[in-house]
């Protein structure tokens, strides 16, 4: 089985392509998609890295995506580029949280907090019990006051510097993880389509948790 893995949250992205063989998940190659120009990339990237290893987009057999949190635009475009080959192609998709890929590229387990920057001094923070089953307590947009009175027993997963500083600070521990990528969506994507866990093209959407500007902005209608 061939899968593609698409990461466009963030400033800069990546693709990944995969395959899966007597439940063996091995990355062929992944591939850094530049920020600021995602839709000019993923179909060529896509068609380019399929050519490369001699294979063509009809077999490519399911699709894992990062949902988010994560830039508004990059997550639209990625999302927008994944819906479109999977309904072509008739193939499952898999939608993966960001949060829950950050959770599970540490090694701790239990309870823990998975945590992203969401800018403005917020964070993405991931509630995850660590299982096995894997499950999902919750994922909110927290100011840093906030999640300061959070429960302190709990392991910080995180790959950015400066979150791992601040949460010794306020007196968790911390596990700092490299960012999960492709690959690693790709992994926990093909998890997901062996529990039968997949959605229809019309049913993707993006985990944004923070409302964009033109919501929060915009006025109610009279």
């Amino acid at each position: 089985m061939l899968l593609l893995a698409v990461d466009t949250s963030g400033r800069n992205g990546s693709m990944a392509l995969v395959r899966v063989k007597v439940g063996i998940v091995e990355v062929i190659e992944e591939v850094a998609l530049a920020g600021g120009s995602f839709s000019a990339q993923l179909v060529p990237q896509t068609a380019a890295l399929l050519e490369k290893y001699g294979y063509a987009k009809r077999d490519l057999a399911g699709f894992a995506v990062a949902s988010g949190p994560g830039s508004f635009t990059g997550l639209r475009v990625g999302l927008a580029a994944i819906k479109a080959m999977a309904e072509i192609l008739r193939q499952p998709i898999v939608a993966i949280s960001l949060l829950e890929a950050v959770a599970r590229s540490g090694p701790a387990e239990g309870r823990v907090f998975s945590v992203l920057d969401a800018g403005r001094s917020e964070l993405y923070v991931g509630d995850y019990e660590l299982g096995p089953p894997v499950r999902m307590h919750s994922e909110r947009l927290l100011s840093r006051e906030e999640f300061s009175a959070e429960v302190k027993n709990r392991i910080v997963v995180t790959p950015e510097s400066s979150i791992a500083e601040f949460a010794r600070g306020a007196g968790f521990r911390v596990e700092q993880v490299a960012g999960p990528g492709s690959g690693v969506i790709a992994r926990l994507g093909w998890e997901r389509i062996q529990k039968e866990e997949t959605i229809s093209p019309e049913a993707l959407e993006a985990n944004y948790i923070r409302r964009t500007d033109a919501e929060i902005f915009s006025k109610p209608k009279p």
